[in-house]
């Protein structure tokens, strides 16, 4: 069967971690690769769940901006690790 290259571009710091988990399963990074495409093919699909990261939705990130002002507006409440344990057991 002949074989072709593929190159796409990556982040570094994502390519070195996925180099190390890859050598940990004890395969190469085009060996990894290979099976995902087989399996999409396959299945015809991607062989896994892509959805957005929910922490970035708009509801979330108004919240977060929310939260955000109170705490530069010196709106904070500040507990103790110990005050925090009695309200736990209350």
């Amino acid at each position: 069967m002949a074989q072709t290259t593929v190159s796409f571009r990556l982040d570094d710091e994502l390519k070195k971690s996925f180099e190390k988990t890859c050598e940990t399963l004890g395969m190469s990074m085009s060996t990894a690769l290979t099976i995902f495409v087989k399996k999409s093919v396959r299945e015809s699909r991607i062989p896994f769940d892509v959805s957005a990261d929910r922490f970035y939705s708009e509801s979330n990130m108004a919240a977060l901006a929310i939260s955000d002002a109170q705490y530069r507006e010196g709106k904070v409440v500040v507990k103790t690790l110990a005050e925090l344990k009695e309200f736990e057991n209350e």
